[in-house]
């Protein structure tokens, strides 16, 4: 009859507690991977929206600048739909994504379609330009309210980065649940 030693024993603890290590290390390794490219994928949510704005923004120079053709003037018009779909599309984005985001993303587009648009609507009002001498702007259209506007949502934005990664971060959730 073959007796079971402490030795043969020790030799399946130490199996099992290697085993259980390894799961538990892939699985803490997974979890955080996973963290890292949601915070990514907000990041990259969040620069979208500002570029989305940016665009906006930049509308009132591709007006100036629009050589006089009807073909030019509704190329500019479906550009201007377009960077009017954007922002809408991001606002909702952030609204299911990041909703403490969303508010002060809606005021940066009321900011950038309040400025932008009001620069828009006198630079159809100014004849096309037609000489490469015209192109270069002689002052640069006024930005206050977007940059304000811009400095607070991007705040928001990061803060919400920061917060979430310090709330998904599994320290700082078992420390606030043993409380």
């Amino acid at each position: 009859m073959n007796s079971w030693t402490a030795a043969q024993t020790a030799v399946i603890v130490v199996a099992v507690i290697a085993v259980l290590g390894s799961a538990i290390s892939a699985a803490i390794t997974y979890l955080l991977s996973q963290r890292a490219v949601q915070r990514e994928r907000r990041a990259k949510a969040f620069a979208e929206a500002l570029n989305a704005v940016e665009e906006f923004a930049e509308l009132p120079y591709r007006v100036r600048r629009r050589l006089g053709t009807p073909q030019a003037r509704h190329d500019l018009t479906e550009e201007i739909s377009r960077a009017q779909s954007q922002l809408a599309y991001h606002q909702a984005l952030l609204q299911i994504e990041a909703p403490e985001v969303a508010e002060p993303y809606r005021s940066l587009v009321r900011a950038v379609k309040e400025q932008a648009g009001t620069q828009m609507a006198e630079a159809w009002l100014k004849p096309a330009l037609t000489t490469d001498t015209e192109m270069n702007l002689a002052k640069a259209y006024p930005r206050d309210l977007i940059d304000s506007a811009r400095d607070t949502c991007i705040d928001a934005m990061r803060i919400t980065l920061e917060r979430r990664r310090l709330r998904d971060a599994p320290i700082v959730r078992r420390s606030t649940a043993a409380r």
